[in-house]
């Protein structure tokens, strides 16, 4: 059930489909009014988390803020767990097949490569310059797209608690989520690339 905010005019309107009869929609005009408001009692995710007091408001805040602090942690945990991942799977060890060529020969008779001298500090060295003709398209693997996949689900499921939390269009409520995502930034940011969040 929504209340009217700001002195509004309340009104009932019967929508006439199943599960809407009764609904309550506040304003004159059965409008949603997009405006934010500093009430203390806005009730976060259920009616019964409804702060009933400037403690129970300010409990309401602290939450928040360190639900913005997990999300970033969670990112950071995400962004470190995937470059081990790839560090992991760079390190395996790989068996030559018979009647297949080694790497090394693959290389040297490979049309995107190109032998070149390396010179540093006067010392020369013959190298050989390989060009990535393709995207290398990872493997799936029961011992990590599971908890890939599992850790997606938890970020996602904190940010939409986020973005509902900004959603209540109370302003405390909205400098609580970007507060927490500032300070979880200031504490891990360096570890995951923004680009991808």
């Amino acid at each position: 059930m929504l209340s009217p905010r700001h002195g509004e005019v309340h009104m009932d309107m019967d929508m006439g489909m199943d599960g809407m009869d009764g609904m309550d929609m506040s304003g004159a005009t059965g409008e949603m009014h997009m405006v934010f408001m500093n009430s203390i009692t806005t009730p976060l995710y259920s009616d019964s988390w409804t702060p009933s007091g400037a403690g129970a408001y300010a409990g309401t805040i602290i939450f928040l803020i360190v639900l913005g602090i997990v999300f970033r942690l969670m990112l950071a945990g995400k962004a470190v767990a995937e470059e081990r991942w790839l560090d992991a799977e760079l390190k395996r060890r790989y068996v030559v097949v018979q009647g297949k060529l080694p790497v090394a020969e693959q290389v040297s008779t490979d049309s995107f490569s190109k032998k070149m001298t390396l010179t540093e500090n006067g010392v020369e060295e013959d190298v050989m310059v390989v060009q990535k003709k393709t995207s290398h398209r990872r493997p799936w693997r029961l011992s990590v797209d599971p908890l890939r996949a599992l850790l997606d689900t938890c970020i996602a499921g904190v940010a939409y608690l986020l973005m509902l939390a900004v959603m209540t269009m109370n302003i405390g409520y909205f400098i609580a989520v970007l507060g927490g995502t500032f300070v979880g930034s200031l504490l891990v940011g360096r570890f995951y690339n923004s680009e991808q969040h």
